[in-house]
């Protein structure tokens, strides 16, 4: 059978994620049966970290804050997850089944294929989306 995305209520999580006016940092996208649907989202990043576990394939929508003294922005990055013990054929589908949620999840400035929870570190994403962002005028106050 054939994936589908809830787009409706994937892209309400995916907005509150891109609201300035809450603190809402990350949302996160599961497969119940063949229809991918939103598993949650919240303001620590540890609790996004707990879904990913060895037995599941999901996809995460975050936002980091990164910038320097003088200024600060929020970056946003589309984190696809394939826990150790997922089958060959279910690895093999996420790569058809992302284009539905890029049809929801649109603008983020880095993509992150996980599966090392080594990977999901905060910082080691925060630093990723630095490298990616350009110029690193923090670099000044070392």
């Amino acid at each position: 059978m054939a994936t589908r995305i809830d787009k409706e209520a994937c892209r309400e999580a995916y907005n509150l994620v891109r609201d300035d006016t809450t603190d809402i940092n990350w949302a996160a996208f599961k497969y119940d049966g063949p229809l991918i649907v939103p598993a949650g989202h919240g303001i620590d990043y540890a609790d996004f970290k707990s879904l990913c576990t060895d037995d599941v394939r999901l996809f995460g929508f975050v936002r980091i804050t990164t910038g320097d003294a003088m200024s600060k922005r929020a970056k946003f990055t589309l984190i696809t997850w394939i826990g150790e013990n997922v089958s060959g054929l279910q690895r093999a589908k996420i790569s058809t089944d992302k284009t539905l949620v890029k049809d929801v999840v649109q603008n983020f400035a880095k993509e992150f294929m996980v599966s090392d929870l080594r990977e999901l570190e905060e910082d080691y994403i925060r630093n990723e989306l630095k490298k990616a962002g350009g110029a690193n005028y923090d670099a000044q106050a070392e």
